[in-house]
């Protein structure tokens, strides 16, 4: 009887009038998976959807290609029912799937459908364009990890699938850093028994890794890959960075201890993560037994080895030790590459060693390595710093001789160094080829350029940079006011220093203590106490609590101006909170005792001072002799000269004029001579 039906519909399907009448299609045409059936509720009538499931079937079957108006008729559940028709038929399904693809791409397939097609594809070993449909399952709006879990477990068995199908599932969320989707699908297939292959987990493992979800990492391995029988030592690797991202080296050697118990051994790669780990912390000594555990096992360091030691003994200042690791790797015919000579090169450079380094980067040439933009942005930013800007513009050059393009931090290493020795000029120079260059200024650039013009006392120019920072919608940050607002404060504009720093709060930006100290120390040189105090009183209300810096300069600007029991009081309270003093607040007090002509109680705080651990030095000394100097007491004054000497202070050209000037001013030619040959016999001109 079912033959006969199947006889029929085979007929009826070459009448086109009927199959293909705008009344037809639109009686068929449905939208709802749910609603479309088969077969009505009568077991003996058949729907319009079975009678496209077979004209479809039978196109297929043929070789004939589907007539389009079946589009208008075509619904995910019957483009599901066709796959798993196809099941025994690989061929007969690919084409199908190939030629929705084709000719109907906009075609709103359900999750069901999607699961079908996958599992065809795999099963055709068309891995790629499966895993493109798992992604766009991934990424459908509205379709939840639950329902596209349920399709693919569904349409599993219908499609006569394999499990490699998972395997994909959980690869293609870990490559559209699906992560936790990944973890809790793979949760939920480990629930329903289904096991994917140990390199799914790897992958997910390694992705994890990868973003520093390293404590994720640890429960999916516990919970999921701890007891299985496949580990590898893809498995031993990416655990092993766990363990060492997690700063926990010594469980990553456990870890090791346990695996070999297992039959998994651990190969070069899993002993250049332990080294690279024990030399990022500083614990040379067990980088060092690692690699020689690593030469017992049979296994030859490599470039990957060699570059963390090198880089760890630079780190922690180890230079010779690290050129002799430098040596081993060359006798071991290893080629250091440009990361090994950029370690050693930035170590010389931090030291501002010029011979050693330019002798590294002649040796990196010489060995083959190519020197990239570290290698030459390090030598430009030692002679930068140095002062030395003829190097640093020849290396510049040869940089881009050698084609590499400079970036916006070479160009700020060099606009500093310019602006350092107050070039401002030659630094406007690099900054006009920055831009001709395509390189845009950042805010760290333009902080360096308004350095370099408050230095120099240029604030109008500072100001028009300033606007053209704001209009070029690079955003002044916290560095750019402190430096304004300290350049203001040198040349005496306080009005526009406050303005500033108001500003610096419309901007959300909040001033911290060294802002406090530059308008501080601003308000105490222009002979302003008053709002000095204010602005102090100020800072403690917005809890930013004063400091050395901050008491040394109340105490500098009441000594100054002659009000030494206030600057006293500053005193007492900067001990009593606890506050070490610096030689520099002990200085201004022995100046203010000495301005006022009490030179006798500058002496004696000079020995309370001492008691307190600030040792004098040549300023406080020569403060001191001036004083008594002034007061005529010449035998005072030679003393503190002999104290200082006994202290490894030795009296500069400043000491001696001082008290040259005060033996001629008393007539005492004598003492005057006396002075002046000691003076020129340790060779000291006047």
């Amino acid at each position: 009887m079912r033959n006969v039906e199947v006889s029929s519909l085979r007929a009826m399907s070459s009448r086109r009038p009927l199959l293909h009448s705008k009344k037809f299609l639109r009686a068929t045409h449905t939208n709802s998976i749910h609603s479309q059936k088969l077969y009505s509720d009568n077991s003996q009538t058949l729907t319009p959807s079975f009678f496209l499931l077979e004209k479809i079937l039978w196109a297929l079957k043929k070789g004939q290609s589907i007539n389009t108006h079946i589009f208008y008729q075509l619904n995910p559940s019957i483009f599901t029912e066709v796959l798993y028709k196809c099941r025994n038929d690989l061929q007969m399904g690919q084409r199908f799937i190939d030629f929705i693809a084709l000719n109907y791409p906009n075609f709103q397939h359900s999750s069901r459908s999607l699961s079908a097609a996958v599992h065809v594809l795999v099963r055709s070993k068309r891995t790629s364009d499966a895993q493109a449909l798992i992604l766009r399952m991934v990424r459908r709006s509205g379709a939840s990890r639950t329902e596209i879990l349920d399709s693919l477990v569904e349409s599993y068995g219908n499609c006569g699938s394999n499990l490699h199908v998972f395997d994909l599932f959980i690869r293609t969320y870990v490559q559209a850093r699906k992560l936790r989707d990944a973890v809790e699908a793979l949760r939920a297939l480990k629930r329903r028994n289904i096991c994917v292959s140990i390199n799914a987990c790897n992958s997910l493992l390694g992705g994890l890794v990868k973003i520093g979800w390293v404590d994720l990492a640890r429960e999916v391995y516990v919970e999921i890959v701890h007891n299985r029988k496949d580990l590898n030592g893809y498995t031993l690797n990416i655990m092993v960075n766990v363990f060492c991202k997690d700063g926990k080296i010594e469980k990553a050697m456990d870890f090791l201890s346990e695996m070999e118990e297992r039959g998994i051994f651990a190969d070069i790669v899993t002993y250049n993560t332990l080294i690279n780990s024990y030399c990022h912390k500083g614990r040379m000594k067990e980088g060092f037994e690692v690699m020689r555990l690593m030469a017992d096992k049979g296994l030859k360091p490599c470039l990957l080895t060699y570059n963390p030691i090198v880089r760890g003994l630079c780190k922690k200042g180890w230079y010779g030790r690290a050129k002799e690791v430098l040596n081993e790797m060359v006798q071991n015919g290893l080629n250091p590459d440009t990361a090994t000579y950029n370690t050693l090169l930035y170590e010389c450079c931090r030291k501002d060693d010029v011979v050693e380094a330019e002798g590294t980067f002649n040796e990196m040439l010489h060995r083959g390595a190519v020197p990239d933009l570290v290698s030459y942005s390090t030598l430009i930013g030692m002679f930068s710093r140095i002062g030395n800007l003829d190097r640093a513009m020849a290396y510049f050059k040869d940089m881009r001789f050698n084609g590499l393009i400079p970036d916006n931090i070479v160009y700020t290493i060099l606009i500093g160094g310019f602006c350092r020795i107050g070039a401002i000029p030659d630094a406007m120079k690099i900054r006009d080829q920055m831009i001709e260059n395509g390189c845009l200024m950042d805010v760290v650039t333009f902080n360096t350029i308004l350095n370099g013009l408050c230095k120099e006392k240029m604030l109008s120019e500072a100001d028009v940079l300033f606007n053209e920072m704001v209009e070029r919608g690079v955003f002044p940050d916290f560095c750019t006011y402190t430096t304004l607002i300290n350049g203001y404060c040198k040349v005496g504009n306080m009005n526009k220093a406050l303005e500033l720093f108001r500003s610096m709060f419309q901007r959300n930006l909040k001033p911290d203590v060294v802002t406090y100290n530059t308008l501080i120390d601003g308000f105490c040189k222009a002979g302003e106490m008053e709002r000095a105090i204010d602005l102090r009183d100020y800072m403690i209300s917005k809890t930013i609590y004063p400091n050395c810096i901050t008491y040394s300069s109340l105490i500098n600007g009441f000594c100054s101006n002659g009000f030494l029991s206030d600057a006293f009081r500053m005193w007492n309270e900067m001990v009593d909170k606890g506050i070490q003093p610096t030689i520099m607040t002990c200085n201004s007090l022995i100046k203010g005792y000495c301005r006022n002509g009490d030179s006798g109680e500058a002496n004696e705080f000079l020995k309370k001072m001492k008691s307190r651990g600030v040792l004098p030095d040549s300023i406080t000394y020569n403060t001191l002799i001036h004083g008594f100097v002034k007061e005529e007491n010449m035998d005072k004054a030679l003393d503190l000269i002999n104290r200082m000497e006994s202290e490894g202070l030795l009296p500069d050209v400043i000491t001696y004029n001082v008290i040259l000037d005060g033996f001629c001013r008393l007539g005492q030619m004598q003492g005057a001579n006396m002075i002046y040959k000691k003076m020129t016999d340790r060779g000291i001109t006047s």
